[in-house]
Formats: structure tokens, C-alpha cells, sequence
């Protein structure tokens, strides 16, 4: 006999801004708690350290949390010139220090920055979740143990210089899924030759989420208190997959569809992920491939509807 799950049926995304000094897991617990949910994850762990947006999916948005895992993030974070930590953040143990150059500025730093633009190749910290043979590398990190790490390609789409100070810098970065922004800044502070580490991370964007659609723990926590339901401030799963094109289907085609099965579309040419929906809403998520004047498309994943 199987066991029944504990909590109720709670389906969609809520955009939390996560606080400093708590792991993602931890707000996840905290909100599913708060919710009564019999489902939740998250789409991507932020640092302890780390603050802003974190979609975490309920019910049927979990079956979409990869694809928000492997969307493009980006963030504002603060660099600390002169000092570098084993972690790469403020939170580990200080391993290196050197001055900073004098007179750095724009003008000085801009074509370090350049360097770091588009596609780079980055080697992960051993203070990441990355893992090697089942476990961790930060697990291997606390024990002592430098696993070799290969590089990894990401991209950069943006980094842009938002202030200089004495021995801190501003950065705006927009980037691809698995770029570590510890590691970046380590990189240009090795670059710059006095070394650097975080001090402040602010995630911006995740899954196409921004800071204007996030929801604060603590205001979770008064509705609750008043009696007040959560379940509006959830958005649709499809929310996150606005990326991709849409398609509604009608008569055998959304029956096949919804029985599992793939189906021909004529005079329509979808190649890739696309958004199904019938005429009460989404349905889930399929793939494309062209065919001659059309397309087949085979349902990927679907959602309880109706």
C-alpha cells in the first residue's frame, strides 16, 4: 500500500526573496510549512550568503523546475580588492592578502572586466555543491581535500562596473546556469593582482523572475497570522516558460496529447519546446519537430488539468 503524502494539493510558483544568512532549503521548508503543501522544491540553491530571487514550485510547477534550474541568471554582487578567502566570500577564512593597485578606476578596470565577457571557461570552488563521486565538493573542502576540478564553459552575457570605492567594487552580471559568481570575482581579482571575494550577492533575475515579483518570508508569515489565504500570491506553472511558443489544441489532437501520445499539426511550424493549452488554459509542455508543411508534437510533460 502506498503512503499518502501529508499536506494539500498546492499547485504553482511563488518568487521568494530569499534573506541573507539562511540556505535555500531552509526558506523552502519554512514556505512549504506555511503553505501546507504536500509538494514543494526549489529551482537553483543561493548561498547563505546570497539574497533575492528564488522561485520555489509547488505541485505540478515541480515537473518544469529543471528547465527553470537551466535558465539564465543574473545578479548585483560587491567585491572586497586586496583580500582573498578559501571560500571566495566573506564566510570563509581569509587565505591571501595584497594592496590594491592605486588609481584603479573605470578606466583601469574595464578591460580587466572585458576579459570576462561572453564565453569564458570557469573552474567551479571547491566551496561549491558540485558533486564528485556522489558527495559535494564543499563536503571534500571542509575535510581538507582539493578535488581536481576541470573547467567548465559559461557565458557572460553582461558585466557591467556599477561603482568603484576605495577597496570595493560593484558588478551587475547576467550570465548562464552553473557560472559561479565567487568564482568570477576570485578570477578578476587574480587578474587585478590583489586578489578579491564577495561581500554582497543579490540575485536579480532566475527563470525569468525579477525583484518586482518577489514575495518576502516574514509579510508570508503575517497573512497567515491574520487568517489570510497564500494561494493568490502563486503564479501559474506556465509562468516560467514564457520563453518558448505556444499552442492550443483542440478535438483528437488534445486527446491524444493528453493520452500520452504525439501528434501532426498542419500549417504550423514549432521546433523545440512549446507551451500546449487548450481553451480552459495550459495543458504542459511539449517538443516540436517539423514535418513537411507542419510539425509533430510529443507531449514532454503535462500537467492535471481540468
Amino acid at each position: 500500500m502506498s503512503r499518502r503524502r501529508k499536506g494539500r494539493d498546492v499547485n504553482g510558483i511563488l518568487v521568494i526573496d530569499k534573506p541573507q544568512g539562511v540556505t535555500s532549503n531552509g526558506i523552502l521548508q519554512q514556505v512549504k510549512r506555511l503553505y501546507g503543501a504536500a509538494k514543494a522544491g526549489h529551482t537553483g540553491a543561493l548561498d547563505p550568503l546570497a539574497t533575492g530571487v528564488l522561485p520555489l514550485c509547488f505541485g505540478e510547477a515541480t515537473k518544469f523546475s529543471q528547465l527553470m534550474l537551466d535558465s539564465d541568471k543574473a545578479y548585483i554582487t560587491t567585491a572586497r580588492l586586496g583580500v582573498r578567502t578559501e571560500t571566495g566570500d566573506s564566510e570563509g577564512a581569509v587565505v591571501d592578502e595584497r594592496p590594491v593597485p592605486e588609481g584603479l578606476d573605470e578606466n583601469a578596470l574595464e578591460p580587466v572586466l572585458a576579459q570576462f565577457r561572453g564565453d569564458i571557461q570557469q573552474v567551479p570552488s571547491m566551496y561549491s555543491a558540485l558533486k564528485h563521486k556522489g558527495r559535494p565538493l564543499y563536503e571534500y573542502a571542509r575535510e581538507g581535500i582539493e578535488v581536481e576540478r576541470p573547467p567548465r564553459p559559461v557565458t557572460i552575457y553582461q558585466l557591467i562596473l556599477l561603482n568603484v570605492r576605495a577597496n570595493e567594487i560593484d558588478l551587475a552580471v547576467k550570465c548562464t546556469k552553473g557560472t559561479y559568481i565567487r568564482s568570477l570575482v576570485d578570477d578578476i581579482g587574480e587578474v587585478l593582482g590583489c586578489g578579491a571575494h564577495v561581500t554582497a550577492l543579490r540575485r536579480t533575475l532566475a527563470a525569468g523572475f525579477t525583484l518586482d515579483q518577489v514575495h518576502r518570508v516574514e509579510d508570508l508569515e503575517a497573512m497567515r497570522e491574520r487568517g489570510e489565504s497564500l494561494d493568490g500570491l502563486l503564479v501559474k506553472p506556465d509562468a516560467a516558460l514564457s520563453m518558448f511558443p505556444e499552442l492550443t489544441l483542440e478535438g483528437a489532437s488534445l486527446v491524444s496529447i493528453l493520452n500520452g501520445q504525439p501528434v501532426r499539426i498542419s500549417g504550423h511550424s514549432v521546433s523545440g519546446p512549446v507551451r500546449l493549452y487548450d481553451d480552459r488554459g495550459f495543458v504542459g509542455l511539449g517538443e516540436g519537430f517539423a514535418e513537411g508543411d507542419g510539425c509533430k508534437i510529443v507531449p514532454r510533460r503535462l500537467v492535471k488539468h481540468g
